[in-house]
């Protein structure tokens, strides 16, 4: 089987354009898949410098391959089963700062640098006051970094206005490229760098807040032979993502101009206020995940996909989305709409097993976070309780109190909840106990009119044996 390299393959070159920190499966399954279809569909011309942020980590692997690797899309389209796989050629470089620092800093100068596109983490985006300038070397944190990177390229051009570069973090955090902007001035005050080039990084740089959306197996070991001979290249890079894709950004004009990557078909939205829509994924994906997790495992289901398949407990899945998620969230009808049959088809890809214990991993803070602030608007909205997210909030304190289901979540939860097993309360008293911890809703929850009967009424009838269509 012959090797991935360029020579072997009927690709070009392009320039560097772009500068990535990170090199995992998440930004090569999705950003740099976009610049692969903008370049291949479009005059976008834009190659990828790969930085390796951390000293571990697999700039080797990109560099023994020339920056190639397939990616395969796999999910439902239309309802069918759909697999497409696509040699990626748009990342031309690949460098270990750690290892490679005067090539490293070349690049942060280069005449062709336009965007620099990260994903470090939620951990990454971080300023530390302890990480000083260093005489020589690097900084330690990913902020440091950048902020070497802009000092050098602003003394290198003489603070020429137009040599700004454009910053798209990827990392899920909210306003991140606010808070990467925010730590490089840090950095900057921290460093006594002079007030011109604070001022040059305010006003000659520019940072988009996003919010990404796409589930990213990775590297599909146990079919990597068939992958490889289909192929018919020896590629250790492989990854697999599911079909579904949204960028949502708030960003500048020039950004706009220098990622239009929503003029090539791809789901990409420029928008003033991307709070919507980080509301919309919240409540929608990642809320029907967290209320769908108890329910499906009191009725022995253990993939999101059976659970949405199943007669019962799917019913009761999009209910919930439809007729109690959705009239939360201020978005136009038939955009919520489609992004809810979008979530559904994605809960029902064959390609995917998602195990609802993993994802019953730290319920309580996540239910907090995702379902409660739902159940707080309804209530506001419509004058009533959303009946099936209670139901599935009956069904978590069942859950956490059944003997057969081992808790994994904050310590203060598991105590709570171990002690409450012992004591074999009535379900009244376990309502009042569960709703009137502080501590974990950041209010007493016994004082919302018609909840805590409403709970008690759901949790006597799932210890009674009954199913979620028997309520």
């Amino acid at each position: 089987m012959k090797e991935l390299k360029r020579e072997n393959t009927n690709v070009s070159a392009l320039p560097v354009k772009v500068l990535q920190f990170g090199e995992g499966n998440f930004l090569r399954a999705f950003t740099d898949w976009m610049i692969d279809i903008m370049n291949k569909e479009g005059d976008y011309q834009h190659g990828i410098a790969v930085v390796q942020p951390i000293n571990q980590g697999i700039v080797h692997m990109l560099k023994a391959q020339d920056g190639l690797y397939h990616h395969i899309l796999r999910g439902l389209k239309d309802g069918q089963p759909h697999t497409e796989t696509r040699l990626i050629d748009a990342i031309q470089v690949a460098i270990n700062p750690f290892e490679q620092e005067a090539e490293y800093k070349a690049l942060g100068v280069s005449e062709d640098l336009e965007l620099v596109i990260s994903n470090t983490t939620e951990a990454g985006i971080v300023f530390n006051e302890e990480d000083t300038l260093p005489e020589r070397g690097l900084p330690i944190t990913f902020p440091g970094k950048v902020t070497l990177l802009l000092w050098e390229r602003y003394q290198h051009y003489q603070g020429a206005e137009d040599k700004g570069l454009s910053f798209i973090p990827v990392e899920l955090i909210d306003k991140n490229g606010q808070k990467l902007k925010e730590a490089i001035l840090q950095y900057a005050e921290l460093w006594a760098l002079p007030a011109e080039f604070v001022a040059w990084v305010e006003h000659h740089n520019y940072f988009a807040n996003t919010l990404v959306d796409r589930i990213v197996p990775g590297y599909p070991k146990d079919e990597i032979a068939e992958i490889q001979a289909s192929v018919g290249f020896q590629d250790n890079l492989v990854v697999a993502s599911e079909i579904f894709h949204l960028w949502v950004m708030e960003a500048p004009a020039k950004i706009q101009e220098q990622f239009p990557a929503d003029k090539y078909g791809l789901n990409v939205i420029y928008t003033d206020n991307q709070a919507p829509y980080r509301t919309r994924k919240v409540r929608v994906l990642n809320g029907a995940h967290t209320s769908m997790v108890p329910v499906g495992l009191l009725h022995g289901i253990e993939t999101v996909m059976d659970t949405v398949e199943d007669d019962k407990v799917g019913a009761f899945v999009q209910q919930i989305i439809y007729d109690e998620i959705l009239p939360t969230i201020d978005l136009p009808a038939d955009e919520l709409s489609e992004f809810a049959g979008q979530v559904i088809e994605r809960f029902k890809n064959p390609f995917i097993r998602h195990e609802l214990k993993s994802i019953s991993l730290n319920s309580i803070p996540k239910f907090k976070v995702r379902v409660l602030p739902t159940i707080l608007d309804y209530i506001d909205r419509k004058g009533e309780l959303p009946a099936g997210l209670v139901t599935a909030f009956s069904y978590l304190i069942a859950l956490y109190l059944s003997a057969d289901f081992e808790i994994k979540d904050d310590q203060n939860v598991m105590d709570f909840f171990h002690e409450l097993r012992k004591e074999k309360a009535s379900e009244s008293a376990i309502v009042e106990r569960v709703l009137g911890q502080v501590e974990f809703w950041d209010q007493d929850l016994n004082q919302i009119a018609g909840l805590p009967t409403k709970m008690i009424e759901v949790l006597t009838a799932v210890n009674a044996g009954k199913t979620i269509d028997q309520l």
